[in-house]
Protein backbone atom coordinates (compact mmCIF):
# COMPACT_ATOMS: atom_id res chain seq x y z
CA UNK A 1 0.00 0.00 0.00
CA UNK A 2 1.14 3.53 -0.78
CA UNK A 3 1.92 5.38 2.45
CA UNK A 4 0.65 8.90 3.12
CA UNK A 5 3.35 11.60 3.67
CA UNK A 6 2.59 11.78 7.40
CA UNK A 7 2.95 8.00 7.68
CA UNK A 8 6.33 8.12 5.91
CA UNK A 9 7.42 10.81 8.38
CA UNK A 10 6.25 8.65 11.29
CA UNK A 11 8.24 5.63 10.09
CA UNK A 12 11.40 7.70 9.63
CA UNK A 13 10.99 9.39 13.03
CA UNK A 14 10.40 6.05 14.77
CA UNK A 15 13.67 4.65 13.41
CA UNK A 16 15.82 7.57 14.64
CA UNK A 17 14.19 8.08 18.06
CA UNK A 18 15.82 7.11 21.37
CA UNK A 19 12.47 6.65 23.13
CA UNK A 20 9.13 5.60 21.68
CA UNK A 21 5.88 6.06 23.60
CA UNK A 22 3.09 3.88 22.24
CA UNK A 23 -0.59 4.54 23.03
CA UNK A 24 -1.75 0.92 22.65
CA UNK A 25 -0.48 -2.64 22.55
CA UNK A 26 -1.35 -2.71 18.85
CA UNK A 27 1.02 0.23 18.29
CA UNK A 28 3.78 -1.69 20.11
CA UNK A 29 3.07 -4.64 17.85
CA UNK A 30 3.30 -2.45 14.74
CA UNK A 31 6.70 -1.17 15.85
CA UNK A 32 7.82 -4.75 16.48
CA UNK A 33 6.93 -5.56 12.86
CA UNK A 34 9.31 -2.78 11.83
CA UNK A 35 12.01 -4.38 14.03
CA UNK A 36 11.79 -1.59 16.61
CA UNK A 37 11.87 -3.24 20.03
CA UNK A 38 14.24 -1.34 22.33
CA UNK A 39 13.03 1.61 24.42
CA UNK A 40 9.39 1.15 23.36
CA UNK A 41 6.97 1.95 26.18
CA UNK A 42 3.21 1.32 26.13
CA UNK A 43 2.21 4.28 28.30
CA UNK A 44 -1.35 4.78 27.09
CA UNK A 45 -2.77 7.61 25.01
CA UNK A 46 -2.18 11.25 25.96
CA UNK A 47 -5.48 11.97 24.19
CA UNK A 48 -7.22 10.08 27.00
CA UNK A 49 -5.40 12.25 29.56
CA UNK A 50 -6.65 15.33 27.71
CA UNK A 51 -10.19 13.95 27.50
CA UNK A 52 -10.43 13.32 31.25
CA UNK A 53 -9.10 16.77 32.12
CA UNK A 54 -11.06 18.71 29.51
CA UNK A 55 -14.37 16.86 29.86
CA UNK A 56 -14.36 17.73 33.57
CA UNK A 57 -13.67 21.34 32.56
CA UNK A 58 -16.51 21.19 30.03
CA UNK A 59 -18.95 20.03 32.71
CA UNK A 60 -18.00 23.03 34.86
CA UNK A 61 -18.22 25.57 32.05
CA UNK A 62 -21.18 24.44 29.93
CA UNK A 63 -24.63 22.92 30.30
CA UNK A 64 -26.80 20.87 27.94
CA UNK A 65 -29.59 23.38 28.62
CA UNK A 66 -27.69 25.77 26.32
CA UNK A 67 -28.48 23.39 23.45
CA UNK A 68 -31.97 22.44 24.61
CA UNK A 69 -30.91 18.84 25.20
CA UNK A 70 -31.31 16.25 27.96
CA UNK A 71 -28.63 13.71 28.88
CA UNK A 72 -28.88 10.39 26.96
CA UNK A 73 -31.94 11.60 25.02
CA UNK A 74 -30.24 12.57 21.75
CA UNK A 75 -27.86 11.25 19.10
CA UNK A 76 -24.80 13.34 18.30
CA UNK A 77 -23.70 13.39 14.66
CA UNK A 78 -20.69 14.82 12.82
CA UNK A 79 -20.20 14.53 9.07
CA UNK A 80 -17.36 16.20 7.21
CA UNK A 81 -15.18 13.70 5.31
CA UNK A 82 -15.08 13.93 1.52
CA UNK A 83 -16.24 10.34 0.96
CA UNK A 84 -19.57 11.34 2.52
CA UNK A 85 -19.90 15.02 1.65
CA UNK A 86 -18.85 14.66 -1.99
CA UNK A 87 -21.46 12.00 -2.68
CA UNK A 88 -25.11 13.02 -3.06
CA UNK A 89 -26.07 9.38 -2.65
CA UNK A 90 -24.23 9.13 0.67
CA UNK A 91 -25.63 12.37 2.09
CA UNK A 92 -29.15 11.48 0.98
CA UNK A 93 -28.93 8.04 2.61
CA UNK A 94 -27.49 9.49 5.85
CA UNK A 95 -30.03 12.28 6.30
CA UNK A 96 -32.95 10.12 5.18
CA UNK A 97 -31.96 7.63 7.89
CA UNK A 98 -31.68 10.40 10.47
CA UNK A 99 -35.18 11.62 9.57
CA UNK A 100 -36.61 8.12 10.20
CA UNK A 101 -35.44 8.05 13.82
CA UNK A 102 -37.55 8.98 16.84
CA UNK A 103 -34.51 10.34 18.68
CA UNK A 104 -33.26 13.89 18.31
CA UNK A 105 -30.22 13.99 16.02
CA UNK A 106 -28.03 16.90 17.12
CA UNK A 107 -25.67 17.92 14.34
CA UNK A 108 -23.04 20.68 14.57
CA UNK A 109 -22.77 21.23 10.81
CA UNK A 110 -19.39 21.49 9.10
CA UNK A 111 -19.31 24.28 6.45
CA UNK A 112 -18.41 21.75 3.72
CA UNK A 113 -21.40 19.57 4.60
CA UNK A 114 -23.73 22.59 4.70
CA UNK A 115 -22.53 23.70 1.25
CA UNK A 116 -22.99 20.21 -0.20
CA UNK A 117 -26.52 19.84 1.23
CA UNK A 118 -27.45 23.06 -0.55
CA UNK A 119 -25.64 22.07 -3.77
CA UNK A 120 -27.39 18.69 -3.88
CA UNK A 121 -30.80 20.15 -3.06
CA UNK A 122 -31.13 18.19 0.18
CA UNK A 123 -31.85 21.01 2.60
CA UNK A 124 -35.61 20.38 2.38
CA UNK A 125 -35.19 16.86 3.79
CA UNK A 126 -33.37 18.32 6.78
CA UNK A 127 -35.85 21.15 7.29
CA UNK A 128 -38.86 18.80 7.16
CA UNK A 129 -37.38 16.43 9.76
CA UNK A 130 -38.41 17.80 13.15
CA UNK A 131 -35.94 15.53 14.94
CA UNK A 132 -32.81 16.80 13.12
CA UNK A 133 -31.37 19.75 15.00
CA UNK A 134 -28.71 21.62 13.01
CA UNK A 135 -26.39 24.08 14.76
CA UNK A 136 -23.23 25.98 13.89
CA UNK A 137 -19.90 24.23 14.69
CA UNK A 138 -19.22 24.06 18.44
CA UNK A 139 -16.05 24.52 20.50
CA UNK A 140 -13.84 21.63 21.63
CA UNK A 141 -15.14 21.77 25.22
CA UNK A 142 -18.76 21.97 24.08
CA UNK A 143 -18.16 18.96 21.83
CA UNK A 144 -16.78 16.94 24.74
CA UNK A 145 -19.87 17.74 26.80
CA UNK A 146 -22.14 16.74 23.90
CA UNK A 147 -20.22 13.49 23.39
CA UNK A 148 -20.32 12.55 27.06
CA UNK A 149 -24.10 12.92 27.35
CA UNK A 150 -25.12 11.48 23.95
CA UNK A 151 -27.17 8.30 23.71
CA UNK A 152 -24.99 7.34 20.73
CA UNK A 153 -22.60 9.04 18.31
CA UNK A 154 -22.69 8.84 14.52
CA UNK A 155 -19.52 10.21 12.94
CA UNK A 156 -16.91 10.02 10.21
CA UNK A 157 -14.27 11.71 12.39
CA UNK A 158 -11.24 9.82 13.66
CA UNK A 159 -10.91 11.81 16.89
CA UNK A 160 -14.60 11.63 17.75
CA UNK A 161 -14.55 7.83 17.47
CA UNK A 162 -11.89 7.60 20.14
CA UNK A 163 -13.55 10.22 22.34
CA UNK A 164 -16.76 8.18 22.11
CA UNK A 165 -14.89 5.21 23.60
CA UNK A 166 -13.42 7.41 26.34
CA UNK A 167 -16.94 8.65 27.13
CA UNK A 168 -18.32 5.07 27.05
CA UNK A 169 -20.84 6.03 24.36
CA UNK A 170 -21.79 3.71 21.44
CA UNK A 171 -20.26 4.88 18.16
CA UNK A 172 -21.34 4.25 14.58
CA UNK A 173 -18.68 5.24 12.06
CA UNK A 174 -19.73 6.23 8.54
CA UNK A 175 -16.59 4.88 6.89
CA UNK A 176 -15.26 1.67 5.37
CA UNK A 177 -12.20 1.62 7.65
CA UNK A 178 -10.97 3.19 10.88
CA UNK A 179 -7.68 4.17 12.48
CA UNK A 180 -8.99 2.81 15.79
CA UNK A 181 -9.64 -0.83 14.89
CA UNK A 182 -9.45 -1.87 18.55
CA UNK A 183 -12.70 0.01 19.30
CA UNK A 184 -14.41 -2.07 16.61
CA UNK A 185 -12.80 -5.31 17.82
CA UNK A 186 -14.19 -4.87 21.36
CA UNK A 187 -17.66 -4.16 19.94
CA UNK A 188 -18.06 -0.51 20.96
CA UNK A 189 -17.68 1.02 17.50
CA UNK A 190 -19.30 -0.21 14.29
CA UNK A 191 -18.40 0.69 10.72
CA UNK A 192 -21.46 1.45 8.60
CA UNK A 193 -21.77 1.98 4.85
CA UNK A 194 -24.94 4.11 4.54
CA UNK A 195 -25.40 3.04 0.91
CA UNK A 196 -25.28 -0.69 1.59
CA UNK A 197 -26.89 -0.79 5.04
CA UNK A 198 -30.00 0.63 6.65
CA UNK A 199 -28.32 3.20 8.91
CA UNK A 200 -31.50 3.95 10.88
CA UNK A 201 -31.97 0.24 11.62
CA UNK A 202 -28.31 -0.20 12.61
CA UNK A 203 -28.53 2.78 15.00
CA UNK A 204 -31.64 1.35 16.66
CA UNK A 205 -30.21 -2.17 17.01
CA UNK A 206 -26.56 -1.52 17.87
CA UNK A 207 -25.70 -2.79 21.34
CA UNK A 208 -22.08 -2.18 22.44
CA UNK A 209 -20.46 -4.92 24.47
CA UNK A 210 -17.75 -3.79 26.87
CA UNK A 211 -16.28 -0.34 27.55
CA UNK A 212 -14.28 -1.57 30.55
CA UNK A 213 -11.21 -2.70 28.60
CA UNK A 214 -8.48 -0.03 29.07
CA UNK A 215 -7.56 0.15 25.39
CA UNK A 216 -5.84 3.52 25.79
CA UNK A 217 -4.33 3.27 29.24
CA UNK A 218 -5.41 4.73 32.56
CA UNK A 219 -5.35 8.45 31.78
CA UNK A 220 -1.86 8.96 33.21
CA UNK A 221 0.18 8.63 30.01
CA UNK A 222 1.74 12.08 30.31
CA UNK A 223 2.99 11.35 33.84
CA UNK A 224 4.54 8.06 32.71
CA UNK A 225 6.20 9.74 29.73
CA UNK A 226 7.70 12.45 31.95
CA UNK A 227 9.04 9.85 34.41
CA UNK A 228 10.63 7.77 31.66
CA UNK A 229 12.24 10.82 30.04
CA UNK A 230 13.69 12.00 33.38
CA UNK A 231 15.11 8.52 34.06
CA UNK A 232 16.52 8.25 30.54
CA UNK A 233 18.23 11.65 30.75
CA UNK A 234 19.72 10.93 34.17
CA UNK A 235 21.19 7.67 32.88
CA UNK A 236 22.42 9.28 29.65
CA UNK A 237 23.70 12.66 30.78
CA UNK A 238 26.28 12.61 27.95
CA UNK A 239 23.50 12.99 25.33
Amino acid sequence: NKKMPEEINRVLTDHVSNLLFAPTEKAVENLRKESIIENVFNVGDVMYDAFLYNSALAEEKYSLEKFGLESKKYLLATIHRAENTDSREHLLAIFKSFSELEDIVFLPLHPRTKHKLEEYGLTEIVQKADNIKIVEPVSYLEMLLLEKHAKAIVTDSGGVQKEAYFAKVPCLTLRTETEWVETVEVGCNRLVNPIKEDLAKVIQQFQPTDFSIPLYGDGKASEKIAEIIVKFLSENSHL
